[in-house]
């Protein structure tokens, strides 16, 4: 509709010659065609007059034809980038303005048409309609112009946004692509070290498509969408070329790990042989409930060690088969295996130490337990005048229990010294347990 009004007012706006005139005393001017014509009556004012109009209205429509494509470039600009409710009801309100514009087009080349005011025959009454009618029009063209500009302003915020948008557009697709050039181009080199990287070139070609849809561009899948998939890809491709790069270290880190955790296995094979005669001893010299929890370990080191070799050998297939992260899980599994193992047999050992220390001469574990206890009621009573029931009860109840343990030990030939130290363990960690919490409530409240 536009385009065709601006065509109908380019005829219309035809530039007119210049006349040459001469003036006479009667005020006549000659004709370059002969004969002659009144220009400075009363009906050739109104004729300039109407034809002044007729320019003004002519400037309003062209002013308003422009902001109006300047506008449709904003709209389309949002609508490509944002699918939100703000953005419906600016392209609904912009197509409704464009109604309104059309109204008042169609209104102006009605006046345009209706009005020949290059008739020799142009009475003044007739110029002075067309006048009128043109003011009117231009006025209607001018306030639409106004109704556009103030929607212009109030698209701000959103076409902000979607320039954001779309300039974010063209950087974020090129570094993509450069992403999957740098996988690519680091995949090449970790093969030409022998290394297949099998589940990184899958992991690579799988983003085919995604490089396929981007160079389709925003116009096919829209602006956020290939924006969104541009960092998608940039993110995996890198992803990709990161893990390619360390995969020889990789490779090399589980080699490794291969050869220290079967020197620790047979390392624990060794002392696992060891535990026997501690058991031996143990059984010899104290009662049951100091060592019968130990009964198994013998056996139970013996069977993890064969479980960590068992995986030690899958681990070794799947590094030879370049299958990293079943590599990775097995060595896991046989380090796991070696610590618990390692943990058990040296419980064996531990134990006969403390036991030998604590029959010998129980009043350094006594007098160590003591300590704690105390140390945790002056910190208990430190600013105050009466302990904190949270903290005095639980000290109350350890300093029985070990009074308890003390007198557990009395009247028997095969004391049970073990039950007396895990007690003086507890009443430690009760006492401990009391610090930190004095401790924490006091750092809170000083923050």
């Amino acid at each position: 509709m536009v385009a065709a009004v601006r065509d109908t007012v380019a005829l219309v706006l035809l530039p007119v010659p210049m006349l040459a005139v001469a003036a006479t005393g009667g005020g006549m001017m000659a004709f370059a065609g002969g004969g002659t014509r009144r220009w400075f009556g009363r009906g050739e004012s109104q004729r300039a007059e109407a034809q002044a109009a007729k320019d003004a209205a002519a400037a309003a429509f062209y002013e308003l034809d422009t902001a109006q494509r300047d506008l449709r470039i904003s709209i389309e600009t949002i609508t490509a980038v944002d699918d939100s409710a703000a953005a419906r009801r600016a392209a609904e309100g912009y197509a409704s303005l464009g109604r309104r514009i059309d109204e008042v087009s169609r209104t102006y080349i009605a006046a345009v048409d209706a009005h020949d005011l290059d008739r020799d025959d142009l009475d003044g009454g007739t110029a002075a309609r067309a006048r009128a009618d043109l003011n009117r029009a231009k006025d209607e063209l001018t306030a639409v112009g106004k109704e556009l500009e103030r929607f212009a302003e109030g698209l701000g915020p959103l076409l902000r946004t979607a320039e954001s948008q779309l300039a974010r557009l063209a950087p974020a697709v090129e570094r993509a692509r450069q992403a999957l050039l740098a996988a690519t181009q680091a995949l090449d080199a970790v093969r030409a070290r022998g290394l297949r990287a099998d589940e990184l070139a899958a992991r690579l070609a799988a983003l085919s498509p995604e490089l396929t849809k981007l160079n389709q561009g925003a116009g096919q899948h829209g602006v956020q969408e290939t924006i969104r998939r541009a960092d998608d890809v940039l993110r995996r491709a890198e992803a990709v070329r990161t893990e390619a790069e360390r995969l020889p270290e990789k490779a090399a880190d589980i080699d490794k790990r291969l050869v220290s955790l079967r020197t620790r296995a047979q390392a624990i094979t060794t002392r696992a042989g060891g535990v026997e005669p501690v058991l031996s001893e143990l059984r010899r010299r104290y009662s049951v409930a100091c060592w019968q929890d130990l009964q198994q370990v013998p056996d139970q080191a013996a069977d993890a060690v064969r479980q960590a070799e068992t995986k030690l050998r899958e681990a070794q297939a799947a590094r030879d088969e370049q299958r990293w992260a079943d590599a990775t899980s097995l060595l896991a599994t046989v380090r796991a295996l070696l610590n618990t193992t390692d943990e058990a047999v040296t419980a064996a050992g531990d134990r006969l130490r403390r036991l030998d220390e604590v029959s010998f001469d129980r009043r350094k574990e006594v007098e160590r337990t003591r300590f704690a206890i105390r140390d945790a009621q002056r910190l208990a009573m430190a600013g105050r005048s009466t302990p904190d029931p949270r903290h005095a009860r639980p000290l109350d109840e350890a300093v029985a229990r070990l009074e308890r343990a003390e007198a557990g030990l009395e009247g028997s030939r095969h004391p049970d010294w073990w039950h007396f130290l895990t007690e003086t363990d507890a009443v430690r960690e009760t006492a401990a347990r009391v610090v930190r919490a004095i401790r924490e409530e006091r750092g809170g409240a000083a923050g």
